[in-house]
């Protein structure tokens, strides 16, 4: 118990809303910056020192008390794995990439995140695998827009930011707040939970984890505008008044519905920065500061394209408010943390094998007829052989960085928004960033829902669309 009180002074306690990502294996956020110029072991570790410097969530370690409560300390935290791999082609990269996203995090040792630079002496990539819990993928871009800085200039003293006051409780907009009905059941829902609870420890993600991507294989398709097709798409969209996030929806919709002749989940998600909403905003801070709005949508295959785009605007842009971004979190931070945490451990336990150490404990709690169960079924996500989503997007919009940082040069960015769920229960994320005036997007899906050549007809489909 002292050394519980002790850490309450130094640390912060990790939020119910953090905790729905704790040990899941397929919660990971990666970014990707292509960079002109020649860089230097010492240099990238001496930048990366000071981004560790710079953001407290660098510098943290997780904590778990007796009482399976989890906090952010700084205490015995051990260094962050940075590798250096001599790039070998332009796509190398991505086999290096998928490799790392299968090895687990060391939550109890070390920051849940790794550095890999794929160098050569006149292009290289940085590539940031970062868990969820720590971050969201405008954490990373700020991250590596930092690590830029600090290469371009190793001089440059480090600005420390504030330490992050995660989205909780007292985080929230005033004019957010729960209904009693809502509350009521969600106390009827803690009170179930408490009555058969369980817990999930390093071990158990470690075998989750296996059992994972052993039986899912994520693969990614790369889509790199040039400036100017990313002006010329700006252009168009500012012309028929809507914004390229919604065409970018649209198309990827249209091109779904139009290869899969209108076979096609309409459900869609788009993801939110909550970041300046907050009743403290986080600025740039690294956390967990996103949510998203969800709804269906059917492409109209008898009317052009921007029509479509314009009618999918006028439904979505009402859906951007507090009430709906704020909607579901609000309702996890009332949830025993528990609960949340246990969800990829219900869907993903049966793929345990029976030679595992853990395939008792995780077989069982996945059969339980629980709490998590009535949730998942609820939410249509208790079978992974069927998906709830049909497209999830996340769109950093255009980030204005610079591009130049001493003798080097920013190429542009790619990103992986990860997500919450597996994979396999959604047809096709899309991760979207413009900077350095290009525009890129990232295409991930698993090929035992929908596979490669279909998802390389949506891709071109979905080009088409935007492009000519």
């Amino acid at each position: 118990m002292l050394e519980i009180i002790k850490l309450k002074k130094t640390v912060r306690k990790v939020s119910p809303l953090e905790r729905i990502f704790n040990r899941s294996p397929y919660a990971i956020v990666t970014m990707i910056a292509r960079i002109k110029g020649n860089i230097s072991e010492n240099l990238l570790r001496d930048a990366l020192n000071k981004v560790r410097q710079r953001h407290m969530n660098l510098r943290v370690r997780i904590y778990e008390d007796e009482e399976h409560n989890l906090w952010f300390t700084p205490e015995g935290v051990k260094e962050i794995p940075i590798e250096i791999i001599t790039r070998k082609s332009d796509d190398h990269w991505i086999d290096i990439y998928h490799n790392a996203s299968k090895i687990p995090f060391e939550f109890e040792k070390r920051p849940a995140i790794r550095f890999i630079l794929v160098q050569s002496p006149e292009i290289s990539e940085l590539i940031i695998i970062c868990h969820h819990i720590i971050c969201d993928g405008m954490s990373l871009a700020y991250l590596a827009r930092d690590i830029m800085m600090y290469l371009g200039d190793p001089s440059r003293e480090v600005e420390v930011l504030p330490d992050p006051l995660p989205v909780d409780l007292n985080n929230f907009p005033r004019d957010i707040s729960i209904n009693f009905i809502v509350k009521f059941f969600i106390n009827r829902i803690n009170k179930n939970w408490k009555k058969e609870e369980i817990y999930f420890d390093q071990d158990d993600y470690k075998s989750l984890s296996k059992a994972y991507w052993q039986r899912y294989s994520h693969k990614i398709l790369l889509i790199e505008l040039s400036k100017g097709q990313t002006s010329a798409l700006v252009d168009r969209c500012r012309k028929e008044r809507v914004t390229v996030n919604t065409a970018l929806a649209t198309a990827f919709a249209g091109a779904q519905s139009i290869i899969k002749d209108g076979k096609v989940n309409p459900n869609m998600a788009i993801a939110g920065n909550v970041r300046d909403r907050l009743l403290q905003p986080t600025g740039e801070s690294m956390g967990y500061f996103a949510s998203g709005v969800n709804f269906k949508f059917k492409y109209d295959k008898k009317s052009s394209f921007w029509e479509n785009t314009r009618n999918l605007q006028k439904r979505v842009k009402p859906l951007y408010s507090n009430k709906n971004l704020f909607k579901e979190l609000i309702t996890w931070c009332h949830l025993e943390p528990g609960i949340m945490e246990s969800l990829s451990y219900k869907m993903l336990g049966g793929l345990i094998p029976s030679d595992s150490s853990r395939y008792h404990k995780l077989s069982t709690f996945s059969k339980r007829n629980d709490v998590v169960f009535s949730i998942l079924k609820r939410e249509k996500m208790d079978s992974l052989e069927k998906p709830f989503l049909g497209t999830a997007i996340t769109n950093l919009t255009r980030l204005d960085f610079p591009q130049i940082y001493g003798t080097l040069e920013l190429d542009r960015l790619i990103m992986n928004p990860g997500g919450m769920f597996p994979l396999a229960l959604v047809d096709l994320v899309i991760g979207a960033v413009t900077c350095s005036e290009k525009l890129s997007l990232l295409l991930e899906y698993v090929e035992e829902t929908v596979d490669t050549i279909t998802i390389e007809k949506i891709k071109e489909k979905a080009m088409e669309l935007l492009l000519k």
